[in-house]
């Protein structure tokens, strides 16, 4: 009889859901998570106990392992992790990490009712765009600006604004297209815009704008190439070359910065890319740029120039639709603030902090806890400190990279994707370490590490051989 079956007894010997939720650790979880929540887990704990042909589960054990189920299922799917791709503003990884005041400022305003749309010394309706257009005016020169929810946004709006049923005369070579399927073209077309392409991939000359312009013509439209170079034998217009053709017309002249920066980087060793305040001086009518880039805050985009084209903008119906709300107006509001002590952005921008670490810093980081990695790791892998280049990410400045170090992690076993099984590994702790694979090894560049003691106690969840 079925009854009298060696499954049958294993069976007979797990626990009754009822049983689970008395024992101590089931009325706790049941107050924590939820009656419903609890028997659920309960009972794909006894369900896979049955599976595994578990010969014998206690109440207690029961309970426990409902405990992990219900531990995981309420675990925050967006989680911190540790950014050791040698990339600082990681698309994937959330890009720019914010300032303490930042953060501060954001919390604040979560916790609390604030004076968004209210202007207090009048004791009326305000805007909110108020909180931060004088001082994205101080930082850029500008006479006006606007803000909403990002740099593509910001494109949008103002082809919508300015050149809807009407040409937006823009070069072959800044027709980009970057991640996440943003192709210019398709935005012009979203927007309402005719495109009018002028020049060829790699040359294009005043020229070659000033016989497109017509009476149908909205605007002319410079574009930063953010994610690619063309190198060799090419020709681009200067922008104050095209703000002065711009002028002679009569059409304004849109200059989108992408990342766009409001400092010189060239103290960091990197090239000079124009910042938002020349954009402005070089005569461009509006600027757009991004916030969580390079200028370290909060995802957000930018539009500044002239105040009636400003106007224009935030009249168009669309504004609403791509408004921010009050935690990242606030988050916006304080890293602007910082911007006005420049000589400290180092201390107080975390974007800055990682772009001005010195190599020397980072071998020496790599080499203090390259011993400990190694430790947790177990005797299967192999930990060196090797020379690398961290690049800055998110379309910033694609072919210039920072000399950084390194762990480089190799299997001694390396064959059967031991590579993969060692990173899916790391990205299995409880903050997930990410690196990236190259030359043969894990590499874990230590450009972003901070926090070196919390790295290291994360590594914890690893047994001896490296196991998670």
């Amino acid at each position: 009889m079925h009854g009298d079956s060696a499954e049958g007894r294993k069976t007979r010997r797990l626990p009754s859901v009822d049983t689970v939720l008395r024992t101590p650790l089931g009325q706790s979880l049941s107050g924590r998570f939820g009656h419903a929540a609890t028997v659920s887990a309960i009972r794909d704990a006894i369900a896979a106990a049955r599976q595994g042909a578990v010969p014998h589960v206690s109440p207690d054990e029961a309970a426990a392992d409902a405990q992990r189920l219900l531990e995981k299922a309420s675990a925050p799917r967006l989680k911190p992790v540790f950014n050791l791709t040698g990339t600082i503003l990681h698309t994937n990884l959330g890009r720019a990490l914010l300032a303490e005041a930042a953060v501060a400022a954001a919390t604040e305003a979560m916790r609390n009712a604030v004076a968004l749309e209210f202007d207090v010394d009048k004791g009326q309706r305000g805007e909110r765009d108020d909180l931060v257009r004088d001082l994205l005016c101080e930082l850029t020169g500008a006479e006006a600006a606007t803000v909403v929810n990002n740099n593509a946004a910001a494109v949008l709006l103002t082809l919508n604004t300015l050149a809807q049923g009407r040409g937006a005369i823009v070069s072959r070579g800044e027709l980009i297209e970057i991640g996440g399927a943003f192709r210019m073209p398709e935005i012009m077309r979203r927007a309402g815009a005719k495109l009018v392409e002028v020049g060829t991939t790699n040359r294009t000359h005043k020229r070659d704008y000033a016989a497109a312009i017509d009476d149908e013509t909205g605007l002319l439209l410079k574009v930063h190439t953010s994610n690619y170079r063309i190198e060799g034998f090419t020709a681009a217009v200067p922008a104050r070359d095209l703000a002065e053709l711009a002028r002679e017309n009569n059409v304004p002249l849109v200059d989108d910065l992408g990342s766009g920066t409001l400092i010189d980087l060239t103290r960091f060793g990197l090239p000079h890319e124009p910042t938002v305040a020349e954009a402005v001086a070089a005569g461009a009518d509006l600027v757009t740029f991004s916030g969580d880039k390079l200028l370290g805050g909060p995802q957000a985009g930018f539009i500044v120039g002239r105040r009636a084209l400003i106007e224009r903008i935030n009249a168009n119906p669309m504004k609403r639709a791509l408004r921010v709300d009050k935690i990242r107006l606030a988050a916006i509001e304080a890293t602007l603030r910082l911007y006005r002590d420049p000589d400290r952005l180092t201390e107080t921008v975390p974007t800055y902090r990682q772009l001005a670490r010195h190599v020397g810093e980072i071998e020496a980081s790599a080499r203090y806890i390259a011993p400990q990695v190694a430790d947790a790791l177990g005797p299967d892998v192999t930990v060196d400190v090797v020379a690398c280049s961290s690049q800055v990410g998110s379309g910033a400045m694609p072919v210039e990279t920072l000399p950084s170090a390194a762990l480089a992690l190799t299997p001694k076993a390396g064959g059967g994707g031991a590579l993969d099984r060692l990173a899916a590994t790391l990205r299995a702790l409880p903050r997930p370490v990410i690196g990236r694979i190259a030359n043969g090894a894990l590499l874990l560049d230590l450009r972003c590490l901070d926090a070196e003691d919390d790295f290291l106690a994360n590594l914890a969840g690893l047994d001896r051989d490296g196991a998670a």
